[in-house]
């Protein structure tokens, strides 16, 4: 089969009545299902930097509870999703592993709000993304991806986090659509509702 006609995502050109981007960030540790969300979601055939990794890694990125994972971003993913005929997400997945944290700062620059991507296994590795968002003072939701064996639930996982109340917390599948969907649906109502409260000040 012909892999241009087979791919509906190699041929979805931007509506020519789109006249406003949201950028949005996808943030977390190494590992946890960031450049899966953006696969799954995006209506285009994602820009991905993913490399293979090496002998050279070891000792320097942390695969633990990820023993399997076999390539790694080094930059960042990028994908959209058409939220009506005037609005399209662009979607930027951030790399997880520490020695590429210098790129986040650059990434978060023009973002309206951030998903921070999470695998209870590994919850710690999400404090670094939470205290930048929380630096930028870049608005974010906090989705925990459904790994098996994964225990915690929300209300454990919002205590170890140390979220706020008024910070969503959902769960997602970053391998199923629209598991996804739901994911960025609760993001842009968090946005929506943060920019009545200000407009209400």
């Amino acid at each position: 089969m012909d892999s241009r006609t087979s791919d509906p995502q190699a041929h979805t050109p931007l509506a020519s009545t789109v006249t406003e981007g949201l950028k949005i960030v996808v943030v977390g540790g190494f590992g946890v299902g960031k450049t899966t969300l953006v696969r799954s979601v995006s209506e285009i055939r994602p820009l991905s930097t993913e490399e293979t990794m090496t002998q050279a890694g070891v000792g320097v990125d942390d695969n633990a509870g990820a023993v399997d994972k076999t390539t790694t971003t080094v930059a960042f993913d990028f994908g959209r999703i058409s939220l009506n005929e005037q609005m399209v997400l662009y979607l930027f997945g951030a790399p997880g592993q520490e020695r590429f944290w210098f790129l986040w700062d650059r990434l978060f620059a023009g973002t309206l709000g951030a998903v921070v991507l999470v695998d209870t296994r590994r919850l710690e590795d999400s404090w670094y993304a939470i205290d930048r968002l929380e630096h930028h003072g870049t608005p974010f939701i906090v989705a925990r991806n459904s790994f098996p064996g994964a225990g915690h639930d929300l209300d454990a996982v919002r205590e170890a986090l140390s979220l706020a109340g008024d910070v969503p917390l959902v769960d997602c599948d970053a391998r199923d659509r629209e598991s996804v969907k739901r994911v960025l649906i609760t993001l842009v109502d968090h946005l929506y509702a943060l920019s009545t409260e200000g407009a209400g000040t």
